[in-house]
């Protein structure tokens, strides 16, 4: 496994950190105007403070303000489950936002596979206290074209997903049962999808029934190669109208989705933001992967499991097709 940008947890006092390699010009890939420089890397924004303070600090530090109708999408979580982000940790970003929080259903059977019920779960887990929800295909699906149509043709999602202007993509980074690792990238593709169009993606274009999901799985690097088409999809779509945000709390091996995940093995990080998702992704496996484990507080079994799903495939393919690059700028807003 080729690691781009070592650097240890202890150094992160600095302000500026630089990575090497080739950077994907993209206007979306600098975190503001002013740090939007011919060849420059794009910036990812940190803190080590995970409050719902330094979420608003954070977002503030990209310098760019939203504006029109604003989806903040998460994960609501599956029922059983405890690691989603909980809504007083997000309730002032939601609000410094005048945001909607968006979600969709999912293709597996459970509370938040219909939409009844998975409005259920947007109560039972307290966002509907804190802002306005919407189930992006709670009522209908619409395709969106993408550019790698080396797998899928078109990408499904939610047709509420049309009424936003921008989009905050809020994401829990931690571990993926079938992606190895979960943070923006894979909250833009699945997370976005409507219910079918998960299906479509995790079949690499085979079928588009959510019914049928699991009788059409694809070949990992197909499936993880389908789900950075799916991202680009979106963010194309909203030509760079979207900040990036992963919160790197409740380090599970396990997905939001899993009702019973388990147990973190390593201590909480912080929250990055960018305006670049591959490089926002890249540099939260960047500190997964030279994180100083200590018996006790050991980043191993998250590292087995991206390892073991070839997880970082997604970033290549991303970096590949143009979305977004895997060199940044690591800057930290902490005093």
């Amino acid at each position: 496994m080729k690691i781009y940008h070592i650097f240890t947890l202890a150094a992160l006092s600095c302000m500026l950190f630089t990575s090497c390699g080739n950077t994907a010009k993209s206007a979306s890939s600098c975190a503001a105007a002013s740090d939007c420089k011919e060849n420059s890397k794009p910036v990812v924004y940190m803190t080590k403070e995970i409050t719902a303070e330094s979420l608003v600090k954070i977002y503030k530090a990209l310098g760019v303000v939203p504006k029109g109708k604003v989806a903040v999408k998460i994960s609501t979580g599956e029922p059983g489950g405890h690691n989603f982000l909980q809504p007083s940790l997000i309730e002032g970003l939601v609000k410094s936002v005048n945001g909607t929080i968006v979600e969709c259903n999912t293709a597996y059977t459970g509370p938040r596979y219909e939409t009844e019920s998975h409005m259920k779960v947007f109560e039972e887990h307290g966002f509907t206290a804190i802002a306005p929800v919407d189930l992006l295909d709670g009522y209908g699906e619409v395709r969106i074209p993408v550019k790698d149509t080396t797998y899928i043709k078109y990408n499904l999602v939610g047709e509420n997903l049309l009424k936003y202007d921008w989009i905050v993509n809020l994401a829990h980074f931690k571990g993926h049962a079938m992606g190895g690792f979960g943070g923006v990238l894979k909250n833009q593709s699945i997370g976005i999808a409507s219910a079918n169009g998960k299906a479509y993606i995790h079949s690499a274009g085979a079928i588009a029934e959510k019914e049928h999901i699991w009788k059409h799985t694809a070949e990992q690097d197909k499936f993880i190669e389908c789900m950075a088409a799916a991202a680009q999809s979106v963010h194309d779509y909203f030509d760079g109208r979207i900040i990036y945000i992963n919160v790197m709390n409740n380090l599970s091996v396990d997905c939001d989705c899993d009702s019973s995940p388990a147990d973190p093995e390593m201590k909480d990080v912080g929250i990055l933001a960018s305006m670049d998702p591959v490089a926002l992704d890249q540099a939260c496996v960047d500190l997964v992967f030279n994180y100083p484990s200590t018996q006790d507080d050991n980043a191993g079994a998250l590292i087995e499991r991206i390892n073991s799903r070839h997880g970082i495939h997604i970033l290549e393919h991303a970096h590949k097709i143009g979305l977004g690059s895997r060199e940044y700028e690591l800057r930290s807003i902490d005093k």
